[in-house]
């Protein structure tokens, strides 16, 4: 008889795995953040803060945003690589993350846009001048420009970095510097070697205890680091380790996902998410498998960043609005950072959602503790705010 996980427990327990569930003060432990949700997704847009820095600032509101540089560039405790996008681990994990070198640097060596003696000269010059970003160099491309078109260094680059032959040393003003791996990772952590096999496993199981409870290809889809064949073949292989749970959509449906065997543990020890009213990134782990989202919450959420603005069914840049266990709206903001101020460009309300004084108060002090994040002084309302 399968664990039957009633749709509330699902929501509080994917919290409290996501972080979310305790109130984001106290004693910040940046390293621990990244441990337990196992990476955090880079992104380049700074529409607000650029998302990598609002997730963690959402676990702990005592972040900062140069704090995590500090642990990529001088502490060397994480590192930076490919999970379903760009994204930062930390430093023990490398050993595990072997067969993603291999696997990605075989990919995207399929495709040689430079001969081996240019390769080796792009290597060279980072071997003796040391971190360089893609603008030391000057390939240009060649033909039609499309779009996400890159010139050929930065092409080998990105091959080298993806295949683990070199690693992101650093960045400044989020441009990447590329070093060699053996200036970057300790020995300690490089010349550890794991079987494909432990890694898949490890792999695995990291995800299951992120998750909480999944289905096989929520499991494949956390680290994007296995396919979907790997998956089942661990599924199969470890079936006297996984729990059969039925969890209990937003709408009443089962559906059979597997968990790990303290997964009784956890719903017992999972207790009411912090009553704050959570301003996310779209970028957050807790929203970015939309599919889970709207199973255990009923949230339809989109980035409409690449939408045409006449096509968007809400804005450029729109964030989840989180109270306690439920998606109660979503808010389009804009920052002036030079100017100082946070701008409110709209916002909706979830259907059937009662916008009360009490949740007006807590949006404004939610967005008075964005607006610290940046360094903004000012919250403009652009539109009309939403009335108790």
């Amino acid at each position: 008889m399968a664990l039957r996980i009633k749709n509330r427990d699902a929501r509080r327990l994917w919290l409290d795995r996501q972080g979310l569930a305790r109130t984001p003060t106290g004693t910040l432990d940046l390293l621990q953040i990244i441990t337990d949700l196992g990476f955090v997704q880079l992104d380049t847009i700074r529409n607000v803060t650029r998302a990598h820095h609002h997730i963690l600032w959402s676990r702990n509101q005592n972040y900062r945003e140069p704090m995590l540089n500090k642990l990529l560039a001088k502490d060397r405790s994480i590192f930076e690589h490919f999970t379903h996008d760009a994204s930062v681990l930390p430093m023990e994990f490398y050993p595990f993350w072997q067969r993603q070198f291999h696997r990605l640097g075989q990919r995207v060596g399929k495709h040689k846009v430079m001969d081996d003696k240019d390769i080796a000269a792009i290597k060279a010059r980072i071997t003796a001048e040391g971190p360089l970003s893609t603008h030391a160099f000057d390939t240009k491309i060649e033909g039609k420009k499309e779009m996400w078109a890159r010139p050929p260094h930065k092409r080998v680059l990105d091959q080298l970095w993806y295949a683990g032959q070199l690693a992101t040393s650093h960045r400044e003003k989020f441009i990447k510097y590329y070093d060699l791996t053996e200036r970057v990772v300790p020995a300690a952590h490089r010349e550890v070697e794991h079987s494909d096999e432990y890694q898949m496993d490890w792999l695995c199981r990291a995800a299951l205890e992120r998750l909480g409870f999944g289905t096989l290809g929520e499991i494949q889809r956390f680290w994007a680091a296995l396919d979907a064949r790997e998956v089942k073949i661990w599924a199969d292989r470890t079936a006297d380790y996984l729990v059969p749970v039925e969890l209990e959509t937003v709408n009443g449906d089962w559906i059979n996902m597997v968990a790990a065997p303290e997964i009784e543990t956890l719903l017992e020890e999972t207790s009411v998410p912090t009553s704050r009213l959570r301003i996310l990134s779209p970028f957050d782990p807790a929203v970015r498998d939309r599919t889970r989202l709207a199973r255990l919450f009923g949230f339809d959420y989109r980035i409409e960043i690449f939408v045409p603005a006449a096509q968007r069914r809400w804005g450029y840049y729109v964030y989840p609005l989180l109270e306690r266990d439920r998606f109660v709206g979503r808010i389009e903001l804009k920052a002036d950072r030079k100017g100082g101020v946070l701008k409110i460009i709209q916002i909706w309300l979830e259907q059937g959602v009662k916008w009360t004084g009490a949740r007006s108060n807590k949006l404004d002090a939610e967005l008075a503790r964005l607006a610290r994040l940046i360094g903004a002084d000012t919250i403009e309302w652009q539109c009309n705010p939403v009335k108790g």
